[in-house]
């Protein structure tokens, strides 16, 4: 059985700190977090995948970047949150927003299946990457976010092409 070394770190951010972990394949995880420090590793690619992931956020949070091109590593996602996340991705660029119905329905399942893809967004491990802040409930109203509602408005504002709200504060 072979394991797989994860390499992490936590990145401070204006949004608050980010756990950020990466295999050799690409990321595993980016989530909001209390942890002010993690142990360093040197882990190679998987490292470089970490720094890289940082660098492009900062530059994303600065109004430099729409587009992240730091690999995922899809390894240990369900086949079906897979689909969803690998869609959301593709599909909804910077400025852009979506529906839970709308990606059920891309997926050419029924818009009733809404649930069932806020559960798979729910589980997205690589936050702000893959865009779940994107997604807003079908009367356009925001709903859940794993890095809470203050942080989806605060991205969804960098994003705005008419609102430039500053991120400070939040």
């Amino acid at each position: 059985m072979t394991t797989m070394t994860i390499d992490r770190t936590v990145h401070a951010t204006r949004l608050g700190n980010l756990t950020i972990e990466a295999s050799d394949f690409g990321l595993t995880r980016v989530a909001f977090t209390e942890d002010t420090a993690a142990p360093a590793t040197d882990t190679g690619i998987g490292r470089a995948h970490v720094f890289e992931a940082g660098r492009q956020i900062d530059e994303y949070l600065a109004g430099v970047r729409r587009d992240f091109t730091v690999p995922i590593d899809w390894s240990g996602v369900s086949a079906f949150d897979a689909t969803v996340l690998q869609l959301l991705h593709a599909a909804t660029g910077y400025g852009e927003t979506t529906s839970y119905g709308v990606i059920a329905q891309r997926m050419g399942r029924p818009s009733a299946d809404a649930r069932k893809i806020g559960g798979a967004l729910a589980r997205n491990r690589v936050l702000i990457i893959v865009p779940c802040h994107r997604v807003l409930a079908a009367d356009g109203s925001l709903t859940g976010y794993a890095g809470g509602l203050a942080v989806k408005r605060a991205l969804l504002d960098l994003e705005s092409p008419d609102i430039r709200l500053p991120l400070d504060g939040i």
